[in-house]
């Protein structure tokens, strides 16, 4: 096991060149928010303009066209009902899919259309409903993509691998990840007080930071973004995610120390001061 240190930051998070544009930093599509659960996507969006995502757009209920627009006026909005969709989602290098997404015959016609069109040049990160869909029926899992980050917190990954929360060891979830994953492209972003992260080659790291004040609704939706964000802009690559998930909790540790609570969105506010701090360290 290899302990995550502040030091991935420095190595990840590089200080822009000027003669750049929003292209050269990622297009990334967010596809969540029934009708119950918007806040959880807009959570998920912030996160990941606050990670520097180039391009931003939304796919979610058309009743929370108005909640994003007042919130994230960066993020393009489309209904995910439109049939345009799948076009948009070709042309994205990074899709976050999951957060607020609910369990429904609509849902599961998402993924059937992701698993039917994504492509091996882009990277799928998966979150809260669309895992608890995949629990159910595995075939969902869209192997076509280059890369599959899996971001379930220990219940969701109960319901995954079908190992109870107390036997999750290390030894354990690696092997129920095996069975996943049939094309060696699947990282894995446990969740916990320390989270694990898996990767392709087995390698197991944790983070060793993090506070009980993150224990809160919508802390896992803003992970995804943000992670989702980190390996559009810095590509699809192991340490683009365990800086994504080091930020993270640093960001809450920093607020823990005068809050009680760490509000999901107030991480995702102070994400850019911290990206601009290690950026010009290297």
């Amino acid at each position: 096991m290899v302990e995550i240190t502040e030091d991935i930051l420095t190595k990840v998070i590089k200080e822009r060149k000027s003669a750049t544009h929003k292209g050269n930093y990622g297009r990334i599509l967010l596809i969540g928010g029934s009708e119950n659960y918007g806040g959880a996507i807009i959570m998920s969006t912030e996160g990941a303009i606050a990670a520097g995502s180039g391009l931003v757009a939304v796919a979610t209920h058309s009743m929370n066209l108005t909640a994003l627009h007042a919130r994230d006026p960066e993020a393009m909005y489309i209904d995910w009902r439109d049939h345009s969709l799948p076009n948009l989602v070709k042309n994205m290098d990074v899709i976050v899919c999951g957060p607020g997404l609910g369990t429904s015959a609509f849902a599961t016609k998402v993924l059937v259309m992701l698993k039917d069109i994504i492509s091996k040049k882009q990277t799928i990160v998966l979150d809260a409903s669309a895992l608890d869909l995949i629990a159910k029926d595995h075939e969902l899992l869209p192997f076509n993509a280059g890369h599959i980050v899996l971001t379930p917190h220990q219940m969701e990954w109960q319901r995954l691998s079908q190992i109870r929360i107390p036997f999750q060891t290390d030894s354990a979830n690696k092997t129920a990840l095996n069975k996943l994953d049939a094309e060696g492209n699947i990282t894995l972003v446990l969740k916990s007080n320390h989270t694990h992260v898996y990767d392709e080659k087995g390698q197991v790291f944790i983070n060793p930071i993090g506070n009980p004040g993150m224990a809160t609704g919508g802390m896992g939706d803003t992970l995804a973004g943000i992670i989702g964000g980190f390996v559009a802009q810095f590509g699809p690559k192991i340490d683009s995610i365990l800086a994504a998930v080091y930020i993270h909790s640093l960001a809450g540790d920093i607020l823990y120390k005068s809050n009680y609570v760490v509000r999901p969105t107030v991480i995702s506010k102070i994400l850019p001061r911290l990206m601009k701090k290690y950026s010009g360290l290297n």
